[in-house]
């Protein structure tokens, strides 16, 4: 990292320029991560309860599917992604929004991931010294990204995400102390048991469900990066935030009262300004 560190420090518009275009390959790659790990991970469910209930049906899956295979195609035409057309917010604006092949509408929200995904990244890297621990904070930002799209889409926080993420803010406290280990520690206790509580509380009082337990576990991971005292900051936010588009939802009738809404994750981006992180 030290030729970078010199970068960041005699020419920073060029170290951030970098930041930004390397983030926005990143940012591609997170769609793929967005689109196909639910699809996964229901695959595996289902294929857990064959062989539990019905062994005799299990059955080998007759293709692979993962982050790397197949081949990235359109949903309409099944057309093959070429490296041309899978430029980073470039191919989107040259091919106008549509298919190569079949002119179908391209969804906006590609080039939006990869976008927000480069702008996320460059206020991280402006905010933290140029050094190894600032890897271990884009990784957080990119994963919290892929968290709170896939929360949009399938009201969802894998464990494959949420449970690597509290292991790997505690490791980076551990190493590098951007937040004091017993703080990230307790952190960690706090923003699980503090859902946990509500959420049962919640549940005796109603019998409904007011949040899954994604949601115990992320601010967990959340409390393990930031320590505890950003959880109520976070939890406010949270609140905030799915207030206002829960009210926007059930005026427009998209969204029924009792549903929960899958807006946890879009406050977790509350931590780029976290004033402890520039140290």
């Amino acid at each position: 990292m030290q030729p970078m560190t010199e970068l960041a420090l005699s020419l920073p518009w060029l170290y951030l320029t970098l930041v930004f275009l390397f983030s926005l390959t990143i940012g591609s790659f997170l769609n793929v991560v967005i689109h196909r790990l639910p699809i996964m991970l229901e695959r595996d469910w289902q294929a857990e309860y064959r062989d539990y209930f019905n062994p005799e049906s299990a059955q080998p899956p007759t293709e692979a599917y993962n982050l790397m295979v197949p081949r990235s195609q359109c949903p309409h035409c099944n057309h093959a992604i070429s490296a041309l057309e899978n430029i980073p917010l470039l191919s989107w604006l040259w091919l106008k929004g549509r298919c190569r092949s079949c002119s179908a509408p391209i969804s906006a929200r590609y080039p939006l991931v990869e976008l927000l995904t480069a702008l996320l990244s460059v206020v991280v890297a402006s905010l933290l010294p140029a050094d190894p621990s600032l890897l271990a904070y884009l990784l957080l930002t990119w994963v919290l990204v892929v968290l709170t799209f896939i929360d949009l889409d399938k009201m969802l926080l894998p464990d494959p995400l949420t449970l690597p993420l509290l292991w790997a803010g505690l490791l980076v406290n551990l190493i590098w102390q951007k937040v004091p280990l017993n703080d990230a520690v307790i952190g960690a206790m706090a923003g699980y048991l503090v859902l946990w509580s509500l959420y049962w509380a919640f549940k005796l009082l109603t019998g409904k469900e007011g949040m899954g337990y994604g949601d115990f576990k992320l601010l967990a991971a959340l409390g393990a990066w930031l320590g505890w005292q950003a959880l109520p900051l976070i939890l406010l936010l949270s609140s905030l935030v799915g207030a206002i588009i829960g009210i926007a939802l059930i005026v427009s009738r998209r969204q029924q009262h009792s549903k929960p809404y899958p807006l946890r994750s879009l406050s977790c981006h509350r931590w780029l300004g976290r004033p402890a992180l520039g140290r």
